[in-house]
This record gives structure tokens, C-alpha cells and sequence, in this order.
């Protein structure tokens, strides 16, 4: 736990140095791949902070609090780099990202609640205002099934 709050502390202390982008994470579906009894509405918040673009590539710090598919309380922080496309002229347009974070993050079902790294791909179309992310989990035991994850990211502050 004392390693994502100073993650999260991090992410506050190192946006003013080379930042471009501020956004609000708002978490909110899992479509689980097999059957079961699982909570699908993810719902929680977060920060998501890109980094100036360079030649295509986009860095990025991003922290998140939701409800997982057990309905128990699920924490991350990361970050991670992205291959930012754009469609039609200038950046401030449509684009799709391809990208992977790297995090630690806590599960109540996985490692008794305490921090473990974790690295997933994702994929993200959206705007200069508005990303929707799409991200593949496999299964990571017996207990936890493969799933989509979906969130929005809303733009709150430019630098």
C-alpha cells in the first residue's frame, strides 16, 4: 500500500516538469469471457497523465480506484507508453492509441489485498477531449476469468 500512495504521490509531484495533458478516469464496464456471477459495472476514478507527443509516442503516469468484478475495492498505478495514430490533419483530431502500462495494484482476492506488478496492452480511440480505452486481462489463477475492461477519459487541464 505504501508503494501506490507514493506512486500516486509521484504522479502530483512530476506534472509540472514536462506535462501536456490532464485527464479524469472514470472506470466503468467488464465484460467477463466466461460464465459466472460477476460484477460488471467497474465504477471508479482516476488520473491519467500524457506527457508530451514525440514522433507518435505518448508517455503517460496513470492511477485508478474502482469496484472489481467481486464488488471489492481495486487500486493501480502505473504508467506506460503508447503509439499515438491520427486521423486527418494536425493532433488535436480523432487518433487511436496502441499502447502497454506497466502498475502495482491491490486485489481483496489476490495476494491478500498487497501491491503486485502487473503489464496489460490496451487499445484507446478518441478525441482532444474524449478517449474510451479497451483493455484485454487473462486470466491470472484458476479463480479469475479473462475480461474486457472499459474506461473513459475526459480531458480537465492542458499545459
Amino acid at each position: 500500500m505504501r508503494i501506490l500512495l507514493g506512486m500516486l504521490l509521484l504522479t502530483f509531484t512530476v506534472l509540472p516538469a514536462a506535462a501536456d495533458e490532464l485527464d479524469v478516469v472514470l472506470n466503468g464496464k467488464a465484460v467477463h469471457l466466461n460464465d459466472g456471477n460477476y460484477n460488471e459495472k467497474n465504477w471508479g476514478l482516476g488520473l491519467n497523465y500524457d506527457f508530451n507527443e514525440r514522433d507518435k509516442w505518448v508517455r503517460f503516469l496513470h492511477s485508478s480506484v474502482f469496484k472489481d468484478s467481486n464488488n471489492q475495492t481495486s487500486k493501480y498505478a502505473g504508467g506506460g507508453t503508447k503509439r499515438r495514430f491520427h486521423f486527418g490533419a494536425g493532433t488535436d483530431g480523432w487518433h487511436a492509441d496502441v499502447g502497454v502500462i506497466a502498475f502495482l495494484m491491490t486485489r481483496h482476492d489476490y495476494h491478500d489485498n498487497n501491491p503486485f506488478f502487473g503489464a496489460l496492452p490496451f487499445v484507446a480511440v478518441g478525441n482532444k477531449w474524449v478517449t474510451v480505452n479497451a483493455t484485454y486481462i487473462p486470466s491470472i489463477s484458476p479463480k479469475h476469468v479473462p475480461l474486457l475492461f472499459f474506461q473513459a477519459m475526459v480531458r480537465i487541464a492542458e499545459f
